[in-house]
């Protein structure tokens, strides 16, 4: 069972809610979370309520103060979880929005997009197994974006106008 325990104040202090499943909006269950302990399992936290904003990965562990660590000034809002995966995976990024440009398939990491494929630009992806994590920079730095298996034609559209996505990784059972 997936299990995450937001906390309204650092430290794992003030009222808690315990959560095992996704969560479009936290606020009916508090007004603010500024730590949490993930039990078991994998988890998105978002900085805007129905899964919006920001992005964050969180698996097993202790996390006393989210703010700081993943540089929000606001709070998490929304969280989901991510079910565990034990198979192959595979994924097509696209150099430009529609699957237009070139093309790659990924069936591992990448810490470079430009460095193993010589591109600059990832607008668009098909993800057909498995769950992943999208990086802003090489080496899985900066913003991060959760993709599970289904079609992203433009992450423009998605909300990601200015991000480019320069790195990925799989989402592995091990990190369960």
């Amino acid at each position: 069972m997936l299990q995450i325990i937001f906390y309204e104040d650092r430290n794992f202090m003030g009222r808690h809610y315990e959560c095992m499943s996704d969560c479009a909006d936290m606020h009916s269950y508090m007004s603010r979370c500024h730590s949490c302990r993930v039990e078991s399992g994998c988890f998105m936290v978002y900085d805007h309520p129905n899964y919006m904003g920001n992005q964050y990965f969180f698996r097993r562990g202790e996390y006393a103060d989210c703010m700081s660590m993943m540089g929000w000034s606001g709070s998490i809002r929304s969280c989901r979880m991510i079910p565990m995966y034990r198979g192959s995976y595979r994924m097509r990024i696209y150099e430009r929005e529609n699957f237009g440009g070139h093309m790659h398939e990924c069936m591992d990491d990448c810490d470079s997009f430009m460095d193993r494929y010589h591109m600059s630009d990832c607008m668009s992806c098909h993800v057909m197994d498995g769950h992943w994590l999208m990086y802003e920079h090489p080496h899985y730095r900066g913003r991060m974006m959760y993709m599970r298996p289904g079609e992203y034609r433009s992450f423009r559209e998605m909300g990601y106008g200015g991000t480019r996505f320069m790195s990925m990784r799989r989402i592995m059972d091990s990190w369960y």
